[in-house]
């Protein structure tokens, strides 16, 4: 499993459900890493998404104690649930997609990060689970790249 996000200096994802920043080049990015695989987020982060929808080209699936239809998309409603509706998945067609609840309970689960750090700290109010940098391995980082006022670098980490 994989996980995809961007955070900021302080592991900020979020505030008031929204990203922190609009950089266009990580948003093509995500589409480019996850079209045609798998993602997996809470109900807020669906909410978040333009139209509040499942995005298109992807199986959806929301993980949620929600009892709740989302056409488009497959609901889970705990950790058991989840694993059995991915048991014909290749683990590295799944991305965590968010948000900070998904993030925390699946970080365990993934062997490769997708990480955009944003240089900054913007305010957050949902972040990114802490985790031991010593059971990962960078193994992909771009040139600082700057978007929007706001510099940024795309890494890749594998566990260890």
């Amino acid at each position: 499993m994989n996980i995809i996000a961007a955070l900021d200096s302080a592991n900020g994802i979020g505030k008031d459900g929204k990203l922190l920043c609009r950089i266009p080049s990580d948003l093509k990015r995500v589409k480019l890493l996850t079209l045609g695989k798998t993602i997996v987020m809470g109900y807020n982060t669906l909410v978040s998404l333009p139209r509040s929808a499942p995005l298109p080209d992807r199986r959806n699936i929301v993980l949620t104690s929600k009892h709740i239809d989302i056409p488009g998309a497959d609901v889970c409603h705990g950790l058991d649930e989840l694993n059995a509706c991915l048991a014909d998945t290749p683990s590295e067609d799944v991305f965590v997609f968010g948000g900070q609840s998904v993030y925390t309970q699946l970080l365990p689960e993934c062997s490769r990060m997708y990480l955009t750090k944003i240089n900054g700290v913007f305010g957050a109010d949902a972040f990114f689970p802490p985790y031991d940098e010593s059971e990962w391995k960078l193994v992909y980082k771009s040139e600082t790249l700057c978007e929007n006022g706001v510099s940024f670098n795309f890494t890749e980490y594998e566990k260890n």
